[in-house]
């Protein structure tokens, strides 16, 4: 598609765009089968209307229309998409219906968009950095867990049931159901917490009563007899443990192998916490804030992102707010703080990908498209056409720009030791000083407290 940007007064833009023959003959394709799909028409059955049939039926005029209005908006979101624009309110079409489906066809947009800010000298910034280390109590952790999958189960005489014991016992529950013989690993979670808990202290041959909550606020219970009591002998950490419980020979090399795993691990997870660390210290140089209807639009979509995880575990949403003592006002403005920095990072970065005049070609991003299809056995071209149809195409295109100036702003700061910045920020400059005693009174345009 062809497009124009004309800018106007108050950070609005009129976008003309021009959409292919090609297009816009799908587009009345697709209507027309919705359209046919919908339709009581005598003689034929839904979805097998004949175009002439249809447009006898429906007009031209309607069809034509139930085109551009299905269509229109994932037309104008490539455009904007492509033409880097950021719009902070929903647009005002203005157009003429086209006069048919085989002539290239054209519409404009009035759109109030986001301000591009003025990005600061990232090359000057200094952000905390640490070399990624492998604790080793972690990769104990791991050889621990090696050691309990080929830990043998050994009888116990002479104590009663402690903490980690496996045990033998016989159940029978208030309606009388009988469980004879059934093994419990204490701290393995498969029994309630109340039956894990009266074992404990209990001796081969001791009998107990143990009441329990149910899931529907009732109470069960259940009459425990201690049949026998087992505990785990763990193999020595050596290289028989690592030829039973793995395809190595030596402990030395299994330990190697853990150890490069774990530093994998936290590479990533240092590396994605240096690179939020550089968005926001160039969004706070670049002195950043965003605000209006985009961040109101992105706190709606954290907050029923929220909404939807919780609810996915059975909880519904005001029984969450009730049972955790989360004060909603307080939450929706955490999600409105946490939606204004992703704008703010996301504005930043685009003004550095202009500085930089970085691009994504189409094959970069349908390649990654591709991958990610095939990764799931799925056929990439319905997923290419639907993406350039509803302008996701160019959003993506737009992410990996943003990821790909991030990166070259992440290799340009200077790294520093954490140690280091944390001495900086104790020292009293005139400028903190001046900056509490502003922010004292609260304002709209204050920074909420963490």
């Amino acid at each position: 598609m062809q497009t124009q940007v004309e800018e106007l007064a108050d950070n609005k833009v009129r976008l003309t765009v021009q959409v292919p023959r090609a297009d816009v003959h799908h587009a009345v394709e697709h209507a027309a089968n919705d359209l046919a799909a919908s339709a009581k028409i005598p003689g034929f059955r839904k979805g097998k209307v004949p175009m002439p049939v249809l447009l006898q039926r429906v007009g031209k005029e309607r069809l034509y229309q139930e085109a551009i209005e299905s269509h229109i908006g994932g037309w104008f979101w490539n455009a904007a998409a492509r033409e880097r624009l950021r719009p902070v309110a929903q647009p005002e079409y203005d157009f003429q219906l086209p006069a048919s489906d085989k002539e290239d066809w054209q519409f404009s947009a009035t759109v109030p968009v986001q301000e591009k800010p003025e990005v600061a000298d990232w090359t000057e910034l200094e952000v905390p950095y640490r070399e990624p280390e492998v604790p080793a109590d972690l990769v104990q952790h791991e050889l621990e867990l090696l050691q309990n999958t080929v830990a043998e189960l050994a009888p116990v005489d002479g104590r009663p049931v402690q903490a980690g014991d496996t045990v033998v016992v016989d159940l029978t529950s208030d309606t009388g159901e009988n469980r004879s013989d059934y093994v419990i690993e204490l701290g393995g979670g498969a029994v309630v917490e109340e039956v894990e808990t009266g074992l404990v202290g209990m001796s081969p041959g001791d009998t107990k009563e143990i009441e329990f909550e149910l899931g529907d606020d009732t109470r069960q219970t259940l009459t425990v007899t201690v049949k026998e009591i087992k505990e785990k002998v763990l193999p020595p950490v050596d290289d028989d443990l690592a030829k039973a419980a793995t395809e190595f020979e030596t402990l030395a090399d299994l330990r190697a192998d853990i150890e490069g795993r774990l530093r994998d691990q936290i590479e990533a997870e240092v590396d994605a916490a240096f690179r939020a660390a550089v968005s926001d210290k160039l969004v706070e140089a670049s002195k950043v804030q965003a605000s209006g209807p985009l961040v109101e639009s992105r706190t709606r979509e954290l907050l029923t992102g929220l909404a939807r995880q919780i609810e996915r575990r059975g909880v519904d949403f005001e029984t969450y707010l009730a049972m955790t003592g989360t004060d909603p006002n307080e939450l929706l403005g955490r999600l409105q703080a946490e939606a204004a920095q992703s704008v703010a990072r996301e504005l930043v970065l685009e003004a550095a990908a202009d500085t930089l005049d970085i691009q994504v070609p189409d094959e970069q991003v349908e390649g990654l498209i591709r991958d990610q299809a095939e990764a799931v056995d799925e056929d990439p071209e319905p997923l290419l056409l639907g993406l350039r149809e509803n302008g996701r195409f160019e959003q993506l295109r737009e992410d990996m720009r943003l990821r790909d100036a991030l990166d070259r702003i992440a290799g340009e700061v200077k790294r520093i030791e954490p140690e280091v910045a944390a001495a900086r920020e104790a020292i009293w400059t005139p400028e903190k000083e001046k900056s509490q005693k502003e922010t004292k009174l609260w304002t709209p345009g204050s920074k909420e407290p963490e």
